[in-house]
C-alpha cells in the first residue's frame, strides 16, 4: 500500500466522516492485524503499525521483521478491506455516539422525513432521529418537510448504528428555548432557577436576576409579550407562567401559586409540607383545573404544598389532637405539640423520626416504637377505610350509568316504535298518561250533563188517574 496514499485516505475519513486520524489509523492496524493473523494463525503474535507523519507500514511476525512487500503480498487485500471497512464504521459510530451524548438536554433542529404511526423521523445534519408519540406535546401534529425542534434524551449504540431519541415533553426543551430567546440569560444577568412542566398544558418557570436594575419576570416577557409569545408558540400554545424565585418559602410558594391570592403559609419542614390557606373565593384558582396549579406549584419549589382554608385547618387541626391523644403513650400535651409540627394524620405520625418524638415528649425508645407501631396501624385502618369508601363510590357511579344507560335505550326503543307507527299512518299515543286524563275527563263530562225533568207519559198518566179518584 503506498504511503502517500494511505494518509489521502486517511485524511479523507477524518474530514468526511468527523472522525479522528488517530481513530482511523488504529482501524487500519487493527484490520492489517486481523487479516494476518487469518493468514499466519490466530495464536501467531503479529505487530503492525504505521507512521503516523509518512504513512509508512512496519509489522513484525513472531519477533521477524515483515516488510510493506511482504505485509501486502501475505495478507489478502479484500479481507484487510473488509475488515478496515467494519473498524472505520465503528468508529464512525463512536464519533456519532460522543458527538450526541455531549448534545444531551440540549435544542437540536431538524427536518420531519417521515411521520407514520404517530412517530416521526426526523433528519438532523449528519444523521435520523427519533421523535416518538409518547415525547410529542400532546395535541400537536407534524407533516413531512416541517422543520421541528426538540432536545436529545437518549442516544444509544444498535449495531454499528447510532440511534438518538428527540424529545418536545421535558422540561428542558422550555430552559433551551427561554435561552434562545432572552440574551439576558446567556450573559448570566437571568438565571433560570426550577422549571414544573405538564406539556401540552402548563409550565411553571422561576427566574432570578442578579442585576437589582433588570426586571427578570419583565425582561422574560419582553416587550408587548413578543419573546413569550415566540416560546408559547413553539411548545403549540402551551401556556408559560414565569415567577420572581426567592430563597425564602415563605415568598416563594406565593409565587409560585399565582394568579391565586395567598393568605398564610405554614411550614413542616420536618415533613417538608407547606400549608397554604386561602379565602374561601380563592381555592379553586390556588389548587386549579384538577390540582394543575398546585401540583407544578409544589415541583417548582420542591415543597408537598397543601391548600386549604382556615376553617378546614381548625378541623383537620382537632381531629388530628383527638385522634393523637387516643394512642397509648401519648398525650393531649404532646399532640398538640405535634400538631404544632405539622403532623395531622397517623400516616404523617408513621413516618416521624424517633429522635424527634423522643426530644419533643421525652419518651424512652421503646415508648416511641410503641406509638409509631400505633400509628401505622390506625394509618393502614384510615387506608382501607378510603379505599373502600372509593370502591362503594364507582360502584354507585357504575349503577347511576347502568340505570341512565337504560333509560336512554328505553327511550330510543320508544322514539323508534313511534317512528314505525308514523311510517305505517297509525295514529301515535304520545304519551299513555295523557291518553288516561283525556279519556278521563271525558268520563267526567258525561257524568255532568243534566237530566231531562220533564215527566214521563205513564207519570202524567198516573197523575191523571189519582186526580179522578179524588
Amino acid at each position: 500500500m503506498n504511503p502517500n496514499e494511505l494518509l489521502r485516505i486517511v485524511d479523507a475519513i477524518h474530514r468526511d466522516k468527523n472522525i479522528d486520524k488517530s481513530i482511523v489509523f488504529d482501524g487500519i492496524e487493527a484490520a492489517l492485524v486481523s487479516a494476518a493473523k487469518k493468514h499466519y494463525g490466530e495464536d501467531q503474535e503479529i505487530v503492525i503499525t504505521i507512521d503516523r507523519n509518512t504513512g509508512q507500514i512496519n509489522g513484525t511476525h513472531d519477533g521477524n521483521v515483515l516488510t510493506p512487500e511482504t505485509i501486502a503480498e501475505r495478507i489478502g487485500a479484500q479481507t484487510a478491506k473488509q475488515v478496515m471497512i467494519q473498524k472505520i464504521r465503528e468508529a464512525e459510530r463512536d464519533a456519532l455516539y460522543d458527538e450526541y451524548m455531549e448534545l444531551m438536554d440540549q435544542l437540536v433542529t431538524g427536518t420531519i422525513h417521515r411521520y407514520d404511526g404517530g412517530a416521526a423521523t426526523v433528519a438532523l445534519s449528519n444523521i435520523e432521529a427519533i421523535l416518538p408519540r409518547g415525547e410529542q406535546i400532546p395535541g400537536e401534529t407534524h407533516h413531512v418537510n416541517e422543520r421541528v425542534r426538540a432536545t436529545v434524551c437518549d442516544v444509544r449504540k444498535v449495531g454499528s448504528r447510532v440511534k438518538v431519541i428527540l424529545s418536545r415533553t421535558r422540561k428542558h426543551l422550555v430552559t433551551r428555548l427561554f435561552e434562545q430567546e432572552i440574551p439576558e440569560i446567556i450573559d448570566g444577568v437571568i438565571e433560570i432557577k426550577s422549571v414544573a412542566r405538564e406539556p401540552g398544558y402548563r409550565t411553571k418557570v422561576a427566574v432570578t436576576s442578579s442585576d437589582q436594575r433588570v426586571d427578570c419576570v419583565g425582561a422574560c416577557v419582553g416587550v408587548r409579550g413578543n419573546r413569550i409569545k415566540n416560546i408559547v408558540d413553539e411548545l403549540s400554545g402551551e401556556r408559560v407562567d414565569i415567577v420572581r424565585y426567592s430563597d425564602d418559602m415563605q415568598v416563594m410558594i406565593p409565587n409560585a401559586l399565582q394568579p391565586a391570592e395567598v393568605e398564610e403559609v405554614i411550614l413542616c419542614k420536618a415533613l417538608g409540607r407547606a400549608i397554604v390557606l386561602v379565602r374561601e373565593d380563592q381555592l379553586s384558582l390556588a389548587i386549579g383545573r384538577r390540582g394543575q396549579n398546585v401540583r407544578l406549584g409544589s415541583k417548582l419549589c420542591i415543597w408537598d404544598i397543601e391548600i386549604m382554608t382556615q376553617d378546614e385547618l381548625n378541623e383537620q387541626l382537632e381531629q388530628a389532637i383527638i385522634g393523637f391523644s387516643e394512642l397509648d403513650g401519648l398525650d393531649e400535651e404532646l399532640a398538640d405539640k405535634l400538631v404544632g409540627e405539622g403532623f395531622l394524620s397517623y400516616d404523617d405520625l408513621s413516618v416521624i423520626e424517633p429522635d424527634i418524638l423522643m426530644e419533643m415528649g421525652g419518651l424512652t425508645a421503646e415508648q416511641v416504637d410503641r406509638i409509631v407501631t400505633q400509628a401505622e396501624v390506625k394509618a393502614l385502618e384510615a387506608e382501607q377505610e378510603a379505599a373502600e369508601q372509593r370502591r362503594r363510590r364507582k360502584e354507585q357511579e357504575r349503577r347511576e350509568a347502568a340505570m341512565a344507560e337504560a333509560e336512554e335505550a328505553e327511550a330510543a326503543a320508544d322514539a323508534a316504535r313511534m317512528a314505525e307507527l308514523e311510517k305505517q299512518g297509525e295514529p301515535v299515543i304520545e304519551d299513555q298518561n295523557a291518553e288516561n286524563e283525556k279519556k278521563l275527563a271525558e268520563s267526567d263530562t258525561a257524568g255532568d250533563e243534566p237530566e231531562d225533568s220533564s215527566p214521563s207519559a205513564e207519570d202524567e198518566k198516573k197523575e191523571t188517574e189519582g186526580g179522578a179518584g179524588e
